[in-house]
């Protein structure tokens, strides 16, 4: 049976490590954090995904993985570190390179090396190529490298890994062939062969389709406050018609993908991809949107306290990656009339820069309740919960509160004309 080196143990890197220890691969897995490295070998995990945690600790005690420091000779290697992108959006591959380079000491002719990590167009050719070569290797000869990006959602990982298609994008024909068979040891999907830049491309269009479709119907927000019409029941009807599916609008974008791929296409192609440029804007400007809101709703109080509910991008997770809960939280702590107060069932502490308060700190004394996460938990609240509020009102960024209940008002984001929604006195149902 081959072995693996997976690099880079985060939200990707991790599962595909289980995942692949427990098809019977002896897997290798490195990080740069020391207590990434023991916290894995004792059998524990350290983000939150569903059933990962069970997975992981089987797999170690059956001495089918194991976390270091540092790569070691393998069969496989493949490269999940993060892209982010620098301040003036371009992308940051240095972790890519760093982790290139930190393999290639250990290559062997007939590895395959395979990068998940989301790259821009050409990154395989242009860049981890070259590496190779540089230590010796040639990469149309000796080894076998490959990009084969990740395309799972949140919450759904361990399924997504194993049932969904796969991408595989060779830098050679063979190269992409040996990729794809070490996938489809794995994956019950299909596995498609392509060339490196068709899949690097691809990745990133999957991800700024969405982004874009987001964007129109955020901006339908925008124009639905300014005509007097409900956001949402437009969408509803305008969905009815059968190729029509416009998307619900929210706080804005987030996570490591959607927030983040489509600046690796305006990179590379900038005056092409205005369409593209257009719908990050509209996207980064739901923040601010949000913010607004919220003094139009509290407009008549002196001196609101706002219970801000969830700081990550995506309900039911830990990831607070570009998370657009986060700006709207900062930028509403900035306000010196607003107390305001963050809960999130899933975050820790050390995940953000800014105190957290319990369910109960948060909700006592409040006027609103500001929602910016579709947690399961927020969809069940109750009227009972939020009985220490001194107005109940919430402000529903997400559409995921199911609350109905006469002493409760609840708002919906693309539902709000120009309101003063909140007063001292029990807010009038709408």
């Amino acid at each position: 049976m081959k072995k693996v080196c997976v690099v880079g143990l985060g939200y990707i890197g991790l599962p595909t490590s289980a995942i692949f220890a427990a098809a019977g691969f002896d897997v290798v897995g490195v990080d740069v954090s020391e207590t990434v490295v023991a916290t894995i070998n004792s059998g524990n995990i350290h983000i939150e995904k569903t059933g990962l945690a069970e997975l992981v600790n089987r797999v170690v005690k059956e001495g089918k993985f194991r976390a270091q420091l540092a790569p070691e000779e393998a069969n496989v290697f493949i490269i999940a570190v993060p892209t982010p992108i620098h301040d003036d959006y371009t992308a940051n591959i240095d972790y890519v390179i760093e982790a290139t380079k930190s393999v290639a000491p250990y290559l062997r002719k007939g590895n395959v090396v395979i990068v998940e990590s989301t790259i821009p167009p050409r990154t395989m050719d242009d860049v981890v190529a070259p590496i190779i070569r540089e230590h010796g290797f040639d990469p149309e000869q000796d080894v076998y490298l490959a990009h084969c990006p990740e395309r799972v959602l949140p919450g759904r990982i361990l399924i997504e890994l194993v049932e969904n298609t796969r991408i595989v994008g060779g830098v050679t024909k063979e190269a992409a062939k040996q990729a794809a068979d070490v996938y489809r040891a794995i994956v019950k999907g299909e596995v498609i062969e392509t060339e490196a830049v068709t899949a690097e491309m691809a990745k990133l269009m999957e991800n700024t389709f969405r982004d874009v479709n987001i964007a129109l119907a955020n901006e339908l927000v925008k124009i639905a406050q300014r005509v007097g019409v409900n956001a949402h029941k437009v969408i509803e009807l305008a969905n009815k018609h059968p190729r029509v599916n416009i998307h619900l609008p929210g706080p804005g974008v987030g996570g490591h993908c959607l927030a983040v791929d489509p600046y690796f296409i305006v990179e590379k192609a900038k005056e092409e991809s205005q369409l593209i440029q257009t719908a990050r804007r509209i996207n980064n400007s739901m923040p601010h949107f949000v913010v607004e809101q919220v003094k139009r709703m509290t407009a008549e109080l002196e001196a609101p306290v706002i219970a801000v509910f969830g700081l990550t991008y995506k309900g039911n997770t830990d990831d607070v990656r570009e998370s657009p809960a986060i700006e709207i939280y900062e930028e509403l702590r900035r306000n010196e009339r607003f107390d305001v107060r963050a809960y999130d069932p899933h975050v820790k502490p050390s995940q953000v820069p800014f105190p957290l308060s319990t369910k109960e700190e948060a909700l006592d004394g409040a006027h609103l309740v500001v929602v910016l996460a579709d947690h399961n938990e927020f969809k069940t609240l109750t009227a009972e919960e939020l009985a220490s509020m001194k107005t109940k009102v919430i402000f529903d960024t997400k559409n995921c509160i199911g609350l109905d209940d006469e002493d409760v008002t609840v708002y919906q984001i693309g539902h709000l004309s120009v309101v003063q929604a909140i007063q001292e006195q029990p807010p009038e149902r709408v």
